[in-house]
């Protein structure tokens, strides 16, 4: 989160994409890249591995890229940009702190939903690199965002103040970046009933109210106006 303006780090990367060789775009070798990323590791993961996996010519790759990192930079920027739109989106919605809060929270489940292996490579990125430490920093600006609408929420009362509103961000995140350890869509999440869950925006949905139960519960405080309205409705989908 270090680049464009200082409130919301846009993303540095490349604005205009190469065009991909007939058969074989820029998309998809950067949906196999990230899977490997997060496979091998980055540090661990040469051009030849990812040639490999493609089973095509390194030369094909830096047709569409120019080095490893770029498409490092690409991943990471997937997974910020998505939660700087929902920031985006929460900021210009108005109303109490504490439903932009829930809002946040939300739509960052959907976009952990939506963008499932690049929020792992963001979440397993230790600034080893200098895109590395470019999203280390814009993820510490979004982090920031979180600390800000918590301490918005226990100044109107909403929430209870007897946690530092950083550490409740951090715990609350806490929260919605543990789903990258075990939700994985379509995949049966009832052992005794085997039932499976839906993807798309309707599985990230129940999943967003579930996040949202666990933790808004505990940091509401009883019989605040908050507390009385029924859990607020999914608004963001990506």
């Amino acid at each position: 989160m270090a680049d464009g303006p200082a409130r919301y780090g846009r993303s540095t990367s490349p604005a205009a994409p190469r065009r991909g060789r007939p058969g074989y775009d820029l998309e998809s070798l950067l949906a196999v890249a990230v899977t490997v990323f997060n496979e091998r590791g980055y540090d661990g993961t040469s051009m030849e591995d990812l040639s490999r996996r493609l089973g095509i010519a390194k030369s094909s790759i830096y047709y569409h890229v120019d080095s490893k990192e770029e498409l490092l930079a690409m991943a990471l920027d997937r997974a910020l940009d998505g939660l700087f739109g929902v920031a985006d989106e929460v900021k210009s919605s108005g109303g109490p702190a504490i439903e932009r809060l829930e809002g946040l929270v939300r739509g960052s489940v959907h976009v952990l939903a939506d963008r499932l292996p690049y929020v792992t490579l963001l979440l397993r990125a230790r600034g080893n690199t200098a895109t590395e430490r470019r999203a280390l920093a814009r993820r510490r600006e979004f982090d920031q965002i979180v600390a800000d609408l918590v301490a918005e929420a226990e100044r109107d009362g909403e929430i209870r103040p007897d946690v530092d509103p950083a550490i409740t961000a951090r715990l609350l995140f806490g929260l919605v970046n543990s789903l990258v350890e075990w939700y994985r869509p379509g995949r049966p999440t009832r052992a005794r009933t085997g039932r499976t869950e839906t993807t798309g925006p309707t599985a990230a949905s129940k999943l967003a109210d579930a996040v949202c139960a666990v933790a808004f519960d505990g940091l509401r405080i009883r019989g605040s106006a908050a507390a009385s309205q029924p859990p607020l409705q999914s608004r963001t989908a990506t």
